[in-house]
C-alpha cells in the first residue's frame, strides 16, 4: 500500500516538473500497444487504443493550433503536424492499410518527443533563474532594542537593523555597521574567490556570510536589492524576441499558408497531370505537410540564444534579451565612459613634494587633518592616504570651507589652508613641478601655512599633493584584447578636460577622445559613431552615461558600481564591474550568431532533403517524421552548446 503511495506521489511530481515528458512516455507506451495489437491481427483493439494516442499526444498542440487559427486567423505548425496525422488515419482507414493509422500515431508521438525535449532545453536555460530565486531567503532576524524577531522580507524597512550569522544568506542589499568576514558572493558577480566585507561595505542579498557575525542597516527596500533586479531582468530576457527570432515567426506564418496551398495543389492535381492515383497522392501530400513544416528552423534560434543568456547570468554578464546577445557579436566599435568604467572613479593620492623645510609626512599630516572636515572627493582621498600609513591626524578647529577654492582650518596655532594655487597665494616654488603633474593628468592640491588670521595672511608654502583618478587594473589588458578581437574602433567619452583625458587614453591606448563632455553631448558622439559604423556599444556606470547607453546600438553598464538609472537604461550588465567580463560577452555573442547561423542552415538542408526524397524517393510517413522532428532536436540539442563555458 506504501509502494502505490509512492509510486502515485511520483507520478504527480513527473506530472507537475515534467508534462511534456510524461504526455509523450503515455502516447509512447499506447502507440507500442497498438502496434503490437496490429502486429498480431487485433484489429479492434488497435483501433480502440491508437485514437486514444491520437488525443493525449496530439490534443495540446491541436489546441494551440486551433487557438491560432480562430484567435490571430493565422496557421501554425502544430495544426499542420495534426492534420498531417489524421489525414493519415484517415487514408489508412480509407485503404484498409491500418498502418497508416500507426504512421500517424508515430508522427503524434514524435512530434510529443520533440516539444517534451524542447521543453528540457528550455528548462536548462532557466536553471539560473531558479537557482537565484533559491538563494533569496523568506525572513531576515531583525534587531530591535537588543531583541531578535523573524521578519518577513517584505516587510524590512530602510533603516531596519538586521543580524546575519555565519553560514547564513543575506536577506537583502544593506551596510554592514559592525562585524568582519568573508562572503561568497558568486550568485551576483561570478567571481569564485570569497571577499572581505567589513564595517562601512554593502553587501547584496542572496550572498552566503562566511565566518562572522555581521550587524546590518538596510539601506533600500528588498525589491530594489541587486539579485531582485538581476532576477527581473533574466525573466525579461526570457520573453523578448530577438530580431531574428521575430523574422522568423513572421516568416514561419506566411509559409505555413504556402504549405497548406501546396499541399492542396500536391494532394489535387497530380492524378490529372501525372497519372498517379488518388491514395498515393494524398500520401505524399501528408507527407509533404510533415516534412515541410518548419520546426526545425522555429528551433534554431531562441533555444541558443536563452543557452547564450543562462551562461552570461553564470559568469556574471546579465544580458537582458537575446537581441542584446545578437547584437553584442556585431560591434564594430565600443565608447567608454572615463570616469568609473575605465578608472575606478575614486581620486587617490598619488604623489606629494613638500617644499623646502618640509616633509612629505608633514605636507599629508596637516592637510588631512583638516580635511577630514570635508566631504569633498580629493577631501576623502587625502585622509585615505593618512590613513594608510597609519598618521595620526591632528585636531583641526575653527574649519572653513571656501566653495570651489578650497578649505582653511587651525591646527596647533597654525592656520592650514588647502586649495588652489591662487587661493593658497602660491609662489613660484614647485609651479614648474606643479605644471608636469597637470600635463600628466593629476589634479594638484596646494598646502600652506599662516601664523594669523587675516584677510590676506602671510602663508608658508608647504607642499604640494597631485590626486588622480587612477586606471582599473583590467582596464590595459581589457583595450588589448578588445583590439585582438576584431573591434576595429575603441573611443573615450569624458567630461573631463582634454589634457586629463588624453593623458588617460594615452595609458590605455586608446586613439579616439571626446572631452569636456555633458550627458546630451554623448548622445550626439554615439550618434556620429552610428552613422561611421552602424552597430556601436556604450560602456557607462553613472546617471550622465543613462541617455547615451539608451541610444547606443547595444548599453553595458557596470553593475555595482553603476547608478540605478544605468542599471535600468543599459542592455547589458557586468555584475563584478570587471571589464574583462567585456570581452567575454563579445565571443558569447559571436558564438551565438554562429550556433544560430549554423542551426538555420540545417534546417533548411533538411527540409530541402526531405523535400526531394518525398517527391524522388518515396519516403514513408514514419521516416518522413523521423527526419523531420530529428532535425528539430538536433538543432535544439546544438543550441544548448552555448551552455558551455
Amino acid at each position: 500500500m506504501a509502494s502505490n503511495s509512492l509510486s502515485i506521489s511520483r507520478l504527480s511530481r513527473l506530472a507537475e516538473e515534467h508534462p511534456d515528458a510524461l504526455t509523450a512516455a503515455l502516447c509512447g507506451f499506447l502507440v507500442i500497444l497498438g502496434s503490437l495489437a496490429l502486429h498480431f491481427g487485433w484489429l479492434s483493439l488497435a483501433v480502440l487504443i491508437l485514437p486514444v494516442a491520437y488525443i493525449i499526444g496530439g490534443y495540446s498542440s491541436a489546441r494551440e493550433g486551433l487557438t491560432t487559427l480562430f484567435q490571430e486567423r493565422e496557421l501554425d505548425v502544430d495544426l499542420l503536424m495534426i492534420v498531417a496525422a489524421l489525414g493519415a488515419a484517415g487514408l489508412g482507414l480509407w485503404r484498409h492499410e491500418y498502418h497508416l493509422i500507426v504512421d500517424g500515431a508515430v508522427l503524434i508521438l514524435i512530434f510529443a518527443i520533440s516539444g517534451a525535449l524542447e521543453g528540457y532545453a528550455m528548462q536548462r536555460t532557466e536553471r539560473s533563474i531558479r537557482s537565484l530565486m533559491s538563494l533569496t531567503a523568506d525572513t531576515a532576524r531583525v534587531v530591535m532594542y537588543g531583541d531578535e524577531r523573524e521578519v518577513a522580507i517584505d516587510q524590512l524597512a530602510i533603516g531596519d537593523r538586521i543580524l546575519v550569522k555565519p553560514g547564513e544568506i543575506i536577506p537583502t542589499d544593506a551596510i554592514i555597521l559592525e562585524g568582519f568576514s568573508s562572503l561568497n558572493q558568486a550568485s551576483i558577480t561570478g567571481e569564485s574567490m570569497p571577499v572581505e566585507k567589513t564595517a562601512g561595505d554593502e553587501v547584496y542579498a542572496g550572498t552566503i556570510n562566511g565566518f562572522g557575525a555581521l550587524q546590518l542597516e538596510v539601506h533600500k527596500t528588498p525589491e530594489s536589492s541587486l539579485i531582485q533586479r538581476v532576477i527581473r531582468l533574466v525573466q525579461q530576457a526570457q520573453t523578448e524576441a530577438p530580431p531574428s527570432q521575430q523574422f522568423v515567426e513572421k516568416f514561419e506564418r506566411s509559409y505555413a499558408r504556402l504549405i497548406v496551398i501546396f499541399g492542396l495543389l500536391l494532394a489535387i492535381l497530380p492524378p490529372f497531370v501525372l497519372g498517379w492515383n488518388w491514395e498515393d497522392t494524398i500520401y505524399r501530400a501528408l507527407i509533404f505537410l510533415v516534412v515541410a513544416s518548419p520546426c526545425a528552423l522555429m528551433a534554431s534560434i531562441m533555444p541558443a540564444l536563452l543557452s547564450g543568456i543562462a551562461n552570461g547570468a553564470k559568469q556574471g554578464i546579465l544580458f537582458k534579451s537575446g537581441a542584446k546577445l545578437e547584437i553584442i557579436g556585431k560591434v564594430r566599435a565600443i565608447a567608454f565612459d572615463k570616469t568609473g568604467t575605465l578608472t575606478t572613479g575614486k581620486p587617490q593620492v598619488i604623489q606629494i613634494v613638500p617644499a623646502a623645510g618640509s616633509t612629505e609626512t608633514e605636507v599629508l599630516q596637516l592637510a588631512a587633518g583638516v580635511e577630514v572636515y570635508s566631504e569633498h572627493a580629493i577631501a576623502i582621498a587625502i585622509v585615505q592616504a593618512a590613513q594608510q600609513q597609519q598618521l595620526q591626524l591632528p585636531t583641526a578647529t575653527d574649519v572653513q570651507a571656501k566653495v570651489g577654492q578650497g578649505i582653511v582650518g587651525k591646527v596647533n596655532n597654525q592656520i592650514i589652508t588647502i586649495g588652489k594655487a591662487e587661493f593658497v597665494q602660491a609662489t613660484a616654488e614647485l609651479t614648474q613641478i606643479s605644471q608636469q603633474l597637470q600635463a600628466a593628468g593629476k589634479t594638484v592640491v596646494w598646502v600652506a601655512a599662516g601664523d594669523r588670521w587675516e584677510s590676506s595672511p602671510v602663508l608658508r608654502l608647504l607642499g604640494i599633493i597631485a590626486v588622480a583618478d587612477t586606471l582599473r587594473p583590467e582596464a590595459v589588458s581589457m583595450v588589448k584584447r578588445l583590439t585582438k578581437l576584431g573591434v576595429e574602433h575603441i573611443i573615450m567619452l569624458t567630461g573631463d578636460n582634454q589634457q586629463t583625458a588624453q593623458h588617460i587614453a594615452h595609458q590605455l591606448g586608446i586613439n579616439e577622445v571626446y572631452a569636456g563632455l555633458l550627458p546630451e553631448d554623448k548622445v550626439q558622439v554615439i550618434k556620429k559613431l552610428q552613422k561611421q559604423y552602424q552597430t556601436v556599444a556604450m560602456v557607462g556606470d553613472g546617471i550622465n552615461d543613462a541617455p547615451a547607453l539608451a541610444q547606443a546600438s547595444v548599453g553595458i553598464a557596470m553593475g555595482i558600481s553603476g547608478s540605478d538609472v544605468a542599471l535600468e537604461t543599459a542592455d547589458i550588465v557586468l555584475m563584478a564591474d570587471r571589464l574583462e567580463k567585456l570581452a567575454k560577452a563579445i565571443i558569447l555573442g559571436r558564438r551565438a550568431q554562429n550556433v544560430v547561423k549554423q542551426n538555420i542552415v540545417f534546417a533548411l538542408s533538411c527540409i530541402i532533403l526531405l523535400l526531394a526524397a518525398n517527391f524522388l524517393g518515396n519516403i514513408t510517413m514514419p521516416l518522413g517524421v523521423i527526419g523531420h522532428e530529428g532535425s528539430t532536436v538536433i538543432v535544439t540539442l546544438s543550441g544548448l552548446r552555448l551552455l558551455r563555458n
